[in-house]
């Protein structure tokens, strides 16, 4: 398909990181955008200073005419986010207009690039945004559709130098709803395989089933880079030609060695294949973090980024939105804000809070995203929840979901044992927090709307701040 036969890109569900990043896209080559989504967000609000036209209804008559009166030259592309009862995704889809999903549409973007995916059921969104930032950094042309707002770059999309359209790509490449599988990159990573999305999976075998079949998409001569804790099975899945190798904190093939902080940085060596880097300084902290980077150091250097430019590229990296975000320190406190939304992607995220905060008392916010996951994942969130010295639970954000009768957070309530607990509504944060400050670190946790009290909860702690001096 030729995505140059369109003008009119309509998106359902144009808000979602995504799709918006593919939205920008087609922004920037001068195609007319417009979308729905359910809510106003940053992103939504960004996309319309850049031009798109968005509406908030499901309705209709909200569609520009101009899509709809030009059908032939009109493409629409979902999220499977979208309910199929949806009002505009059913007359769309009657009326006979061109439907693609967003994998589909990124699939066929960076079909003629030299590609470099990065999956995981874990930390796909930092080490893509890292591969990015270290190949812009080094001022090579590339393109990049990310999972989260890089810092560095200021956005989720990154584009080539003006008239080089061969230039590398870099895609965070989703296994939710297999979106990867319309992917065929030259170097692909694989950040981890553990469970989750069971509720389009099923079962754990079905999702590993789903990473061996995205690595045999590798192109002949290509590279796998294998997490250590990753399903070592996937090696079997991939061209002979294929190079496979497997990275870790400590393991021999590709490896950190030893990690030391110092002023909240995370200092590490690498040594990989046919490149090794010397004591480099990571801003963003995090055990997890220096795995991501070590990874991402060895897939620029695949593409012949020089060990000088990949350091200083390390070193000026200054992280995502909400992936271990510093969001407010002073006066003894700091406030972090994450997107952990799994148990073992708490478990890392809170041991690193603890590693760089020794002894101090630490209070978690979290909510749950999905009833699915919380059903599915209940025994993990607690165990990794009780990391804590204090935990607040908020009630489940449901995202896609209709409630499941029985599960509540109130069940990952009931497990957690040793920290102090408490249930409360997202409404009630702020109101609680005036009357309980008593925390050195504070972190609000999660996937789902928790990100809109980040900047009340900084407000707060910046007034009493105030007052206390």
């Amino acid at each position: 398909m030729n995505l140059s036969h369109y003008r009119h890109i309509y998106f359902l569900g144009i808000g979602g990181i995504g799709m918006s990043a593919i939205a920008r896209w087609f922004l920037a080559k001068g195609f007319a955008v417009a979308g729905y989504d359910r809510t106003v967000t940053p992103l939504t609000q960004k996309l319309t200073e850049e031009g798109a036209q968005i509406h908030y209804e499901d309705d209709i008559r909200l569609i520009p005419a101009s899509f709809l009166e030009n059908k032939q030259k009109t493409l629409v592309v979902l999220t499977p986010a979208v309910p199929a009862a949806q009002t505009e995704r059913q007359y769309l889809q009657e009326n006979g207009f061109t439907i693609m999903k967003r994998s589909q549409v990124l699939g066929l973007l960076t079909a003629d690039q030299y590609l470099i995916a990065v999956a995981g059921t874990h930390g796909k969104t930092t080490t893509s945004s890292m591969v990015a930032h270290l190949l812009q950094h080094a001022k090579v042309s590339t393109s990049a559709f990310l999972g989260g707002i890089s810092t560095n770059l200021g956005s989720n999309l990154l584009l080539p130098h003006e008239h080089e359209e061969r230039a590398l790509a870099v895609v965070e490449a989703d296994e939710f709803d297999r979106s990867f599988l319309t992917l065929h990159p030259d170097i692909a990573i694989v950040t981890s395989t553990d469970p989750d999305h069971l509720d389009i999976y099923g079962e754990k075998e079905a999702l590993v089933e789903s990473f061996k079949q995205f690595v045999s998409q590798i192109k002949p001569n290509g590279y796998l880079l294998l997490n250590h804790t990753a399903d070592q099975s996937l090696k079997d899945s991939v061209h002979p030609t294929v190079q496979v190798i497997t990275y870790g904190l400590e393991h021999e093939e590709l490896a950190s060695g030893p990690i030391k902080i110092a002023a909240g940085a995370m200092k590490f060596s690498v040594k990989g294949r046919n490149f090794a880097l010397p004591e480099t300084s990571l801003q963003v902290p995090g055990f997890h973090n220096v795995e991501n980077a070590v990874a991402a150091a060895q897939a620029v250097s695949l593409v012949g980024l020089s060990p000088e430019k990949i350091q200083e590229g390390i070193e000026a990296y200054v992280g995502v939105k909400r992936r271990f975000e510093r969001v407010w320190a002073d006066n003894g406190k700091v406030f972090l804000d994450d997107y952990a939304h799994h148990p073992r992607e708490i478990e890392a995220f809170l041991r690193s809070v603890r590693a760089l905060y020794p002894g101090q008392k630490l209070r978690v916010i979290f909510q749950p995203h999905l009833f699915t996951r919380t059903r599915d994942f209940l025994e993990g969130f607690a165990e990794s929840l009780s990391l804590a010295d204090e935990v607040w639970l908020l009630e489940i954000y449901p995202a896609r979901e209709l409630p499941l009768p029985g599960v509540t957070t109130q069940l990952i309530f009931d497990k957690i044992e040793g920290p102090e607990k408490r249930l409360l509504e997202k409404k009630d944060v702020l109101a609680a927090l005036e009357n309980d400050l008593d925390f050195a670190v504070l972190a609000t946790v999660g996937a789902g709307d928790i990100d809109t009290l980040v900047s009340g909860i900084k407000h707060l702690l910046e007034e009493r701040a105030h007052v206390v001096e």
